[in-house]
């Protein structure tokens, strides 16, 4: 199938590719019901023009879009937040209560990613991030809800890839939408046995038992699909969460076998040589036909990431 920046999805939903980095890597999600509209993740800075024009090629007002919602606060999630809020001035920002200060004054975390990618790189992938005047915040704790045309959404909190994730609930689609809570699917790895899928622990505040605890949340839940920001919808979630609960037991194993050492540069190369392995090797087994350098191009930024998040969550543990 080719590449389609926007894809129509029943329910009233549209997938919308962020551009960020390559296509496939993250989407977010335009929400439709009765008059008014919900966007759910932002992706980056970028992101917002390709948001903007969908928004003119369905001839919806920019003033019908009631909400935006990040499920939390990391940038290829919510670094559109601040510009998409300009240019949407009925919207309410609802956000993570963890989150909310890094949206009203996003300097820590636009400062924390220019020293992670270089000034330059990170004005490439993520443009800039733009604060959202604290009047224009909602908090959603654990079970509030917001209405959008004629549904209801629920929001969940979800800690384990972070202390400021929730998911949401959306009960006409019988579908959640969970950020990085239900790990990523990337659609170029998905073989006649169906989506592949694996846990995302990137920095900084990985913690899995709160991770598989609220994985079992969202099953318990029995939604029949999953809206994914990396990437896209899948169906028949239950298996895939049964998976993502052993696949989070496998990079804990991976992490505790690695030899101890104070050296964050060390600890993190053999991890990332552990993880590409690893996951070379559930890709093999899920009938992925890839070659090793097909498979990085797909999973290596994610394997980088992992690798940076275990080794924070090591290092953690003994400090």
């Amino acid at each position: 199938m080719a590449f389609q920046v926007y894809q129509p999805l029943p329910f009233g939903i549209t997938r919308i590719d962020t551009a960020m980095v390559h296509d496939e890597l993250a989407a977010c999600y335009l929400l439709e019901d009765a008059g008014e509209c919900a966007i759910i993740e932002t992706g980056t800075h970028n992101t917002v023009p390709i948001i903007l024009s969908l928004l003119a090629e369905k001839g919806i007002d920019r003033r019908q879009v009631k909400y935006v919602i990040p499920t939390h606060v990391h940038l290829d999630h919510a670094g559109g937040v601040g510009g998409l809020m300009e240019a949407l001035p009925e919207a309410t920002l609802l956000i993570h209560p963890r989150g909310a200060r890094h949206m009203i004054d996003p300097a820590k975390l636009k400062a924390g990613a220019m020293a992670v990618y270089g000034e330059k790189a990170f004005a490439d992938i993520y443009g800039d991030v733009i604060p959202v005047p604290e009047s224009r915040v909602r908090t959603m704790d654990d079970g509030d809800q917001a209405v959008v045309g004629g549904r209801t959404l629920q929001f969940i909190d979800t800690p384990g890839h972070a202390r400021h994730h929730f998911c949401v609930h959306d009960p006409v689609s019988r579908g959640l939408f969970t950020g990085d809570t239900f790990g990523l699917s990337y659609p170029a790895l998905t073989t006649p046995n169906g989506p592949f899928i694996c846990p995302t622990t990137t920095p900084v505040q990985f913690d899995p038992p709160a991770l598989k605890a609220s994985i079992r949340k969202l099953l318990a839940l029995a939604p029949q699909r999953i809206y994914l920001t990396h990437y896209g919808m899948v169906e028949n979630p239950q298996p895939l969460g049964e998976r993502l609960l052993t696949m989070v037991d496998d990079y804990v194993a991976l992490a505790e076998n690695v030899a101890p050492t104070s050296d964050t540069e060390a600890l993190e190369k053999v991890l990332m040589t552990a993880m590409g392995e690893y996951l070379f090797r559930c890709a093999r087994e899920h009938g992925c036909e890839m070659s090793d350098e097909q498979l990085q191009a797909v999973l290596g930024l994610d394997i980088q990431l992992n690798s940076q998040g275990l080794a924070v969550w090591l290092q953690s543990r003994s400090s």
